[in-house]
């Protein structure tokens, strides 16, 4: 089940401790982001099958955060849609997520905040990190997920940037 997002005020949403923010600096003059916008991630679960989902939201300066675009990826088809399989649990692993489309100018003034977490319920359907099927199946189970961002695990937003 997709709900229709539309735009949302995301304050309440990046208060949450299972919600990873990351805050550009103030973009200091208009920035077009026109294209299609991929999430990379380096990132590691406890679980066999989860979810991680993302999103590129419009900070205005008076600190409202807009959603732009958003997508989420279920491990268990980080390679294929029609093969699925499990993770390792623990295991560090590239994850390629798909925000879709967009354009978009961030005024001057405005941040770029991208959310990163394994949940964005009811928009998307939930994932119970047993690997069992969703439809059916009620044990679920907690996943622990890191998220790397270093030299050697550069997880990064992928924007299309139309020179001004």
């Amino acid at each position: 089940m997709i709900i229709p997002m539309g735009v949302q005020d995301q304050r309440q949403v990046e208060t949450r401790q299972d919600v990873l923010v990351y805050t550009s600096a103030a973009v200091a003059a208009p920035l077009e982001v026109t294209g299609p916008l991929f999430v990379k991630l380096f990132a590691s679960s406890s679980a066999i099958d989860t979810d991680f989902t993302a999103k590129l939201v419009d900070v205005r300066p008076d600190g409202y955060p807009q959603n732009l675009a958003d997508g989420i990826l279920r491990t268990r088809y980080r390679a294929s849609r029609m093969r699925s399989g499990f993770l390792t649990p623990d295991q560090v692993y590239e994850l390629t997520i798909d925000l879709w489309a967009t354009s978009h100018v961030f005024l001057p003034g405005h941040r770029i905040h991208l959310e990163i977490s394994s949940s964005n319920f009811p928009r998307f359907d939930r994932n119970l990190n047993t690997g069992e099927d969703q439809a059916t199946s009620s044990r679920r189970q907690a996943a622990a997920q890191t998220i790397l961002h270093d030299s050697r695990y550069p997880s990064h937003i992928l924007l299309p940037v139309i020179p001004r």
